[in-house]
């Protein structure tokens, strides 16, 4: 009998339990998360098709992720349900009485929130708070003289970081304000959606079948105002800076009427009036996840917020990965967009000088 060199000898046949045992076990979790999922999505319970048509189909970009479980006529008849109705009422501005507030007694801790300005500085404070896990950050605006529109230096060929808008323009503070168009959602904020009025002037007619929104902006009185109207009759009554987007959310004192998830849950960005002139923004933070669902707020809970805080008149701005607020040369809320510091390109924003 021939001897095998040690090299040459039988290898040891390989024990099959452990590896159909591990094979098993895999294909088992997937199979219930598939079961989970179908549950989740044709189940009894209608939220999580409610929050997943309602959250996708407000983004610009994001539309596919309700497509790829529900055919068109489940999404129309969700959206149906879920929706947002505006208040159908020009803004009334002779109720604005710019500069009308009382600093030295508070009738509530959300008026001292508001009133009660920081040390050394007359021009603007903000402040943060937690509800529903989001992190809500208000900007406080005492004279809304110190507001203007900022706009990318190169306006419908690229877009600028809030960061550089604010920095470009000596600028205090500011926020994201239009939508863009945003191709697979890396668009270089280059072409706003709607039309933008600076100085008094169309700088910007939008893009082509671009979703606009009515405008928001500031007349020669600094007030601010909502309206569905042309951009030549917006100029005609007296706006200065404006741009076209929404939902409006509270119009004269009166809010909008939100049914079910109406607009879904996102990272917001509102700018907002009160009765004595003061203007809020209030940018509102999701889960700080840049890759998937982002979590934030809703139109509801934002109006109960706008509403605490005693405002007249108020507007959705652009909001999810676009969501920003700048403090000179620091960005303070946490940002869901690209890169380390999650900033996008924008192609205006509100601003305080």
């Amino acid at each position: 009998m021939k001897k095998l060199k040690k090299d040459q000898g039988e290898k040891p046949k390989k024990k099959k339990g452990h590896g159909q045992l591990w094979l098993m076990i895999i294909l088992g979790i997937l199979d219930l998360g598939a079961v989970g999922c179908l549950v989740l999505a044709y189940g009894p319970n209608e939220e999580f098709k409610d929050f997943l048509v309602t959250t996708a189909m407000s983004t610009m970009e994001h539309k596919y992720l309700a497509r790829m479980i529900y055919d068109e006529d489940t999404i129309d008849k969700v959206l149906r349900e879920n929706t947002i109705v505006e208040i159908d009422e020009e803004t009334n501005t002779d109720a604005i009485q710019i500069g009308s507030y009382e600093t030295k007694n508070y009738e509530s801790e959300y008026e001292k929130q508001i009133l009660e300005k920081d040390e050394g500085n007359d021009v603007y404070k903000i402040f943060s708070f937690k509800e529903n896990k989001n992190t809500y950050y208000i900007t406080v605006v005492y004279d809304p003289s110190r507001i203007s529109l900022g706009l990318s230096s190169k306006l419908g060929k690229k877009g600028e970081t809030v960061k550089t808008i604010v920095k470009k323009n000596n600028a205090l503070v500011g926020i994201n304000a239009s939508g863009f168009e945003d191709p697979k959602a890396h668009g270089d904020g280059s072409r706003a959606t709607g039309i933008v009025i600076k100085n008094g002037k169309v700088v910007w007619r939008g893009i082509k079948n671009g979703w606009g929104g009515g405008f928001i902006g500031f007349n020669k009185e600094h007030k601010l105002v909502l309206t569905k109207t042309t951009a030549d009759k917006a100029i005609k009554t007296g706006i200065v800076d404006a741009v076209q987007f929404g939902p409006f959310l509270i119009v004269n004192g009166k809010e909008a009427s939100v049914k079910g998830k109406g607009g879904g849950v996102h990272p917001r960005q509102v700018i907002a009036q009160r009765r004595d002139g003061i203007v809020l923004f209030v940018t509102v933070d999701g889960n700080g996840n840049r890759g998937g669902y982002r979590g934030g707020a809703s139109y509801k809970e934002l109006i109960n917020v706008l509403k605490r805080y005693k405002v007249y008149n108020a507007s959705n701005l652009d909001g999810g990965a676009s969501s920003i607020l700048v403090e000179k040369d620091k960005i303070i809320n946490t940002p869901v967009g690209y890169g380390e510091t999650g900033e996008r390109w924008h192609p205006t924003a509100w601003i305080v000088k």
